[in-house]
């Protein structure tokens, strides 16, 4: 059989096809990461709620076991204040992670189309492929009809010649 004259190609689109497998799979992996990220943020931020309401409880007991008035309560919302501030820091991070994921989440799915294009473009050409050795194995099989008749015609002239 005569070579492919579109092998090139064909080693070009799987090529392809198997570097768009990897970048799907890379980006699966970093969406992962990311949404791992997010969940551990949320978490952080829940800890801290929980721990805020703890730490003021003990604190205010502080300030009223000590007998510290106004300066004390002063610093124990001082305290609540900062422990809010980091709470709104922490939920920050979450929209910040959030967008992050968005991010993550639309290239998982350009990656996904350029994988599928690369399976459809290989496809293709593997088709044309197949397609071209039924020609090639036709053409042959047509050659070799018209041989065999050849020499049934040959041998019948001599035969008849005879």
């Amino acid at each position: 059989m005569p070579p492919y004259r579109l092998q090139t190609l064909l080693e070009m689109r799987e090529r392809a096809k198997e570097e768009a497998e990897q970048a799907f799979s890379a980006a699966v992996k970093a969406l992962e990461k990311e949404k791992v990220e997010l969940r551990r943020l949320e978490q952080d931020l829940e800890r801290r709620k929980a721990e805020r309401k703890e730490k003021v409880r003990a604190y205010l007991n502080e300030v009223m076991a000590k007998g510290t008035g106004i300066n004390g309560m002063n610093m124990m919302n001082r305290f609540d204040q900062r422990l809010k501030d980091e709470e709104a820091q922490v939920a920050l991070d979450i929209e910040r992670q959030k967008e992050a994921v968005t991010v993550a989440e639309r290239l998982v799915e350009q990656r996904r189309r350029e994988m599928a294009e690369a399976a459809k473009e290989l496809k293709a050409i593997e088709k044309h492929k197949e397609n071209w050795q039924k020609q090639v194995k036709y053409e042959r099989q047509q050659r070799e009809d018209l041989n065999q008749e050849e020499i049934g015609n040959a041998l019948f002239l001599a035969r008849q010649r005879k």
